[in-house]
């Protein structure tokens, strides 16, 4: 928009609506082009150019009309456009490597990309989403982590105010268990995410489903060092479950477990079992449940649960099929909580 030395604009800027009732006060009340234009803050020459847009083609004729111009002499034939989008087309190249085959300037060529829409390439197909599920519970589990941010207060990226209210708070690490097809989930909050930890977890999370008669074959995860140590081959080994692992950078082959912890983190900052620090996530009371004296990767303290949370999040009942009522997800409380049907 043009502008005067004070930075205010030279001239104001109309809406399909503000022509509209422009002429409306001439054509309908009446008003003189110079009365019209001082009481709507324009000049009279743009209540004239207005009319008379108005005179030749009604209300329709006042929208928004492009600037481009009427004649363009210098513009190539639709013949030559047409053929830099057959090379582009059947070659697949940029502005540069067209406007050698077709001898034009490689500006030229940009512009007529860009005049037809295709200056840009479309993105590559993905791979079709196989989607599965296991036929029996304990066939395969999904098991994956999630780095938590603890805080003592509410901080800048609540507030928008820039000021670190929380130094030196530290972390958390949500690790997270599903079945692939009770979704029956076991989850905790641990202080670490090495090797040691994730096996003291799985230790912990295999003798829980073993509680629920769900007896674990596999254990799918991601390619991180962790899952890949020592304690959690040996675990994995003492329990005589398989170990599988997901496909580099493809994290929705593990999408089970990621749609899980979306679920967990959904709910919010809320107070965690930790003294004097908050963490984004609800869990219920710590508990020992699962845990053995005998394994030797349940020893360290960064290993030892912070709060642990067992829940189900099918959308339909199909959870307790062949588990019995044992089963059934358990609350924050103690209590058994029945299934939501969606």
């Amino acid at each position: 928009m043009l502008s005067n030395g004070n930075g205010r604009p030279r001239r104001k800027r109309l809406s399909w609506e503000s022509r509209c009732e422009i002429v409306t006060k001439v054509v309908e009340q009446g008003m003189a082009p110079e009365q019209a234009a001082a009481c709507s803050g324009v000049h009279r020459s743009t209540v004239y150019r207005l009319l008379a847009r108005f005179g030749f083609g009604g209300w329709t004729a006042l929208r928004e009309r492009s600037s481009r111009p009427r004649r363009q002499p210098r513009r190539l034939a639709p013949e030559l456009e047409a053929e830099i989008a057959h090379v582009r087309e059947r070659t697949g190249s940029g502005p540069l490597v067209i406007a050698a085959i077709v001898e034009r300037p490689a500006s030229t060529v940009g512009k007529v990309l860009r005049r037809l829409g295709i200056s840009r390439l479309p993105k590559r197909e993905r791979d079709p989403i196989i989607r599965y599920e296991r036929e029996r519970p304990g066939e395969l589990l999904h098991v994956d982590t999630k780095k938590l941010g603890r805080f003592f207060a509410l901080g800048k990226r609540i507030l928008g105010d820039g000021i670190h209210r929380s130094p030196k708070a530290g972390w958390q690490y949500l690790h997270v268990a599903i079945d692939d097809h009770s979704r029956l989930a076991y989850s905790e909050l641990l202080a670490a995410e090495d090797g040691a930890a994730c096996a003291a977890f799985l230790g912990r999370a295999l003798a829980w489903y073993r509680e629920q008669g769900i007896i674990v074959e596999r254990v799918l995860t991601d390619n991180a060092g962790a899952y890949r140590s020592r304690p959690w081959r040996t675990v994995c080994a003492r329990h005589r479950v398989r170990r599988r692992f997901t496909r580099p950078y493809t994290p929705r082959t593990n999408g089970k477990a990621e749609a899980l912890i979306k679920t967990r983190c959904a709910s919010g900052p809320t107070a965690s079992p930790t003294p004097r620090a908050h963490t984004g996530l609800a869990l219920c009371q710590a508990s020992s449940a699962g845990t053995t004296n005998d394994d030797p990767t349940q020893l360290s303290a960064a290993a030892r649960p912070l709060a642990v949370s067992r829940t189900s999040v099918v959308s339909t009942p199909r959870a307790f099929r062949g588990l019995g009522r044992s089963a059934r997800p358990v609350g924050s409380d103690g209590r058994a909580v029945e299934a939501r049907t969606s």
